[in-house]
């Protein structure tokens, strides 16, 4: 388990408040300990959550043959199919993963193969189990082709706390087992859109582990 480098500056930045913060406390309210336990807890919980929200864990892709991995910690919430309206202009298989504050938030490559399409949209932050969060929040839709030639659309999407979408694809570029799509910071969701023959491995309300859950096959 290591620190995530999108979380240093954040993490750096919350170490030193939460240790003037802990400093005021004991100057002011030592004297207090009805206030000055619950306090000096308080900052030591919130300091605990910045910094394991950041974590990244050692995760190993062992997927086979056509099968595709979850790109995110999270729980299954929506598998439906849907149309597509941005790149594939037609019917497609959704799936959606809501990811909770708790959760690993670093996003991992759901296949071999190469990025067919990049976007970046801002916008709204509705929360992100809203029916038009998909299609009206801060969100990146990032297309792979396997090494078979299907296709497979990740779509970030941010949620009413996350603020931030990071993403670390280009058109083009080739990617591989392991290899990290982004991040997102602060609770949200990622949608797959699959083709319509794929086999979706997972089931509504399965919780999923980025990079090692095995959801689909094509």
């Amino acid at each position: 388990m290591t620190l995530h480098k999108e979380g240093y500056k954040i993490v750096a930045g919350s170490l030193i408040g939460a240790g003037v913060l802990l400093w005021l406390n004991h100057h002011f309210l030592a004297a207090y300990p009805l206030a000055y336990y619950p306090l000096a807890l308080g900052i030591l919980v919130m300091l605990y959550l910045v910094i394991q929200f950041f974590r990244l864990p050692s995760r190993k892709n062992t997927s086979t043959g056509g099968q595709l991995v979850a790109p995110c910690d999270g729980k299954v919430v929506v598998i439906e199919e849907v149309e597509e309206p941005e790149y594939f202009k037609g019917k497609r298989l959704q799936v959606s993963i809501f990811m909770s504050p708790l959760n690993v938030h670093c996003n991992w490559v759901p296949c071999e193969g190469s990025v067919s399409y990049v976007k970046y949209h801002p916008g709204k932050y509705l929360v992100a189990w809203h029916p038009k969060s998909s299609t009206e929040n801060e969100r990146s839709t990032i297309v792979f082709k396997g090494t078979n030639g299907k296709e497979v659309l990740v779509r970030q999407v941010a949620g009413a706390v996350a603020r931030r979408i990071i993403f670390y694809m280009k058109e083009n570029m080739a990617v591989k087992k392991n290899d990290e799509l982004g991040f997102i910071r602060f609770g949200s969701r990622v949608d797959l859109y699959f083709p319509l023959d794929t086999k979706i491995i997972a089931k509504i309300g399965d919780v999923t582990k980025g990079n090692e859950t095995v959801i689909a096959e094509w």
